[in-house]
């Protein structure tokens, strides 16, 4: 993971990008990306497992200096979620913007992505927000707001992918 150079007590940001057969470019992502957020790179985008995944951000994350905001995309967010049930150091996590939802529920996702569901539902032990898109990203608006809902999240529907929409989402996660 490539860490951006900072020492303000501000809390890192890290991006948790899609992958497998899902993998888009994420127009906030690259954003953020290029302003110098650090990005989990993991193991094997085109054949994502969950476990390896899920290890790779938790051997990331107790090495971390200090706080963290994770900033997910599609099959990111389903790690995160799970991760977290699953994570005593979920409490190094100041906040989660999770953007887009992947079903990996729906038939066609749970062939395609074995061992990826059922999706955790619990809560997040940390404050978090749901961006559900219109169109064909993500899940369905409807199932990102329940995903938001199981995960006691706030929920934001977006038509708009614009980076400033993004910033905007992120920094109410980064205030005190």
């Amino acid at each position: 993971m490539s860490r951006s150079a900072s020492s303000s007590p501000s809390p890192q940001v890290w991006l948790l990008p899609d992958g497998g057969p899902l993998a888009r470019a994420e127009p906030w992502l690259a954003h953020w990306q290029a302003r110098g957020h650090a990005r989990l790179e993991q193991h094997d985008w085109q054949r994502p497992l969950r476990g390896d995944w899920s290890a790779r951000l938790q051997e990331t994350l107790v090495d971390a200096p200090g706080q963290v905001v994770l900033v997910a995309s599609g099959l990111g967010c389903i790690l995160t979620a799970w991760w977290a049930a699953h994570s005593p150091a979920a409490a190094k996590v100041r906040g989660a913007l999770l953007i887009a939802p992947a079903d990996v529920e729906s038939p066609a996702l749970r062939e395609q992505l074995p061992g990826w569901s059922p999706i955790a539902t619990t809560p997040l032990p940390f404050p978090s927000l749901v961006v559900g898109r219109a169109g064909p990203a993500g899940c369905s608006p409807e199932r990102a707001q329940a995903l938001a809902h199981a995960w006691g999240a706030a929920f934001v529907l977006l038509d708009d992918p614009a980076a400033d929409a993004g910033e905007t989402l992120l920094q109410t996660l980064l205030k005190d």
